[in-house]
């Protein structure tokens, strides 16, 4: 039944053919238009059951605000541009979604702005903020002395990243502690007896290759463990040139007994390389790798894994960025998550 009062209110405040305007939403859901207009804006005086209703109707109807009005009124544009490599890893789509999600419920929309690592990965950050066309940005795939931050932060244009650089005490960040990750992954590989382990790293310009490399290799030091780094693939690379390095690592011979990967497609890979050979993952050779979907376990129960919340990133960053645009006077919002051993 209130469906059906809806859908006649709407009739009613909306004659056929016209857009949904503010107006239309004062009518509907009896409050003024100033006040609809702040809840929508999120303006601190106006209640969070107000502000629920009012974003329940605009969504139901439809209603878009004229983004140049609310740049000519505010300054603002509303939005909220994360900025990817087109070269994906596993992690992207859920990233989105979560950031996605975390806007969801605030006047803030999300936009995505991709560019080709083969291009300079300043060139998008450098056009939002010439342009004006978001009022923050998110950033991945971070370098410790990233020059998009360097930049952000000279042009004090609110931002957060998904890693951490050298200046993250300065600047909103999520990160997944992969130091961590690479002690407990060694740990969990001496204490089954191995020896000798590859490496399928991640990008070594960006942080968290760096923060892996250093827990995996201090920790191989104490248990007298041979380490090595694959050569010519990364953990973003695509798993036919993965599958191909790790097995012809393996062919050589050099008695290795473990491959540690930093995500989903470098273990999948490294799975089919091994099988390919003729061996059994978790008999003659053990995988451990950070997980972000559960998947690896399912996909062969002997895979060693680590839980990394990629979810969990996207809805703090959305969080981190907002406050950074309306209280950049407060201390930035950080989180690093620390994975237990399981």
């Amino acid at each position: 039944m209130a469906r059906t009062k809806e859908k006649l209110s709407l009739e009613a405040a909306l004659p056929q053919g016209q857009k949904p305007t503010l107006k239309t939403i004062a009518q509907m859901s009896g409050l003024a238009v100033p006040t609809v207009s702040r809840a929508l804006n999120d303006a601190p005086d106006i209640g969070r059951d107000t502000k629920l209703l009012v974003r329940r109707i605009a969504d139901e109807i439809g209603y878009i605000p004229n983004r140049a009005g609310v740049r000519l009124r505010t300054g603002r544009t509303n939005v909220v541009s994360l900025v990817m490599s087109t070269e994906h890893d596993n992690h992207t789509a859920r990233l989105i979604s979560s950031v996605a999600g975390g806007l969801q419920s605030t006047r803030y929309h999300l936009n995505v702005t991709p560019y080709s690592p083969r291009d300079d990965f300043m060139k998008p950050v450098r056009y939002i903020v010439e342009t004006r066309s978001a009022d923050a940005v998110i950033l991945n795939q971070i370098e410790p002395e990233d020059p998009r931050v360097a930049y952000l932060m000279d042009k004090k244009v609110p931002f957060a990243t998904h890693g951490r650089t050298n200046w993250a005490d300065k600047h909103p960040y999520y990160d997944f502690d992969n130091e961590t990750f690479g002690r407990h992954a060694m740990e969990t590989l001496a204490e089954r007896g191995r020896k000798k382990v590859v490496v399928v790293a991640p990008p070594i310009a960006q942080s968290y290759s760096q923060h892996m490399l250093k827990g995996l290799s201090e920790t191989a030091a104490v248990h007298g463990i041979e380490m090595n780094v694959i050569k010519g693939v990364t953990s973003d690379s695509n798993i036919q040139s993965t599958v191909e390095a790790v097995r012809d690592k393996l062919s050589r011979g050099g008695g290795y007994d473990a491959v540690v990967t930093a995500s989903t497609t470098a273990a999948l890979a490294a799975t089919a390389a091994i099988e390919g050979l003729g061996m059994n993952v978790g008999d003659e050779i053990d995988i451990a790798s950070k997980d972000a979907n559960g998947f690896l376990k399912i996909f062969r129960q002997n895979i060693l894994t680590l839980p990394e919340l990629v979810g969990t990133a996207g809805d703090f960053l959305a969080r981190a960025v907002i406050q950074a645009i309306q209280h950049p006077e407060l201390p930035p919002l950080q989180y690093l998550e620390v994975p237990e051993r399981v």
